[in-house]
C-alpha cells in the first residue's frame, strides 16, 4: 500500500521517515519529494509499505501525530489522473480575419486594405 505524508518538518529525511514507519512493518520504498531547483523538501512524500495490514495500522497510529514539530498528515495515497489530450499550456489563436499571409502572395493577413497603406487623412475623415 502507498501511503501520502503530508505537513512535513522541512529538515525531516528519507531515513527518517523510513525509521518512524519501520515501527509499523515493511517498508519497501521512500520518497520525500523536493523543488526541482533548490533542492529543498515541499513537506510532503509517500511511504510505500509491502503488507496493507501493516500500512493500515501506520496510518491509524501516526495519523495527526507530532513529529520533529510539526503535525503529519497520512492518507492513503490516490492514483495521479492520467492527463487527456495534448499539453502545451496555451491555445492556438488566430487574429485577424481573413486574407492570406505569406509573403508577396497578396491578402493581408486581416488587415483592412486602407490599414496597408499607412495614414491618410482622407480616409480619417471618411470613417469617422
Amino acid at each position: 500500500m502507498n501511503l501520502y505524508v503530508g505537513n512535513l518538518s522541512w529538515t525531516m529525511t528519507e531515513d527518517d521517515l523510513r525509521t518512524l514507519f519501520e515501527q509499523y512493518g515493511t517498508v519497501t520504498s521512500i520518497k520525500i519529494v523536493k523543488d526541482r531547483e533548490t533542492g529543498r523538501s515541499k513537506g510532503f512524500g509517500f511511504v510505500e509499505m509491502e503488507n496493507d495490514t501493516e500500512a493500515q495500522n501506520a496510518l491509524s497510529s501516526l495519523y495527526d501525530k507530532e513529529v520533529q514539530g510539526r503535525k503529519i498528515v497520512i492518507n492513503e495515497a490516490q492514483e495521479r489522473p492520467a492527463k487527456s489530450g495534448g499539453g502545451g499550456g496555451f491555445k492556438k489563436r488566430s487574429f485577424g480575419g481573413g486574407g492570406g499571409g505569406g509573403y508577396n502572395k497578396g491578402g493581408g493577413g486581416g488587415y483592412r486594405d486602407r490599414d496597408r497603406g499607412g495614414y491618410n487623412k482622407r480616409d480619417y475623415n471618411n470613417d469617422y
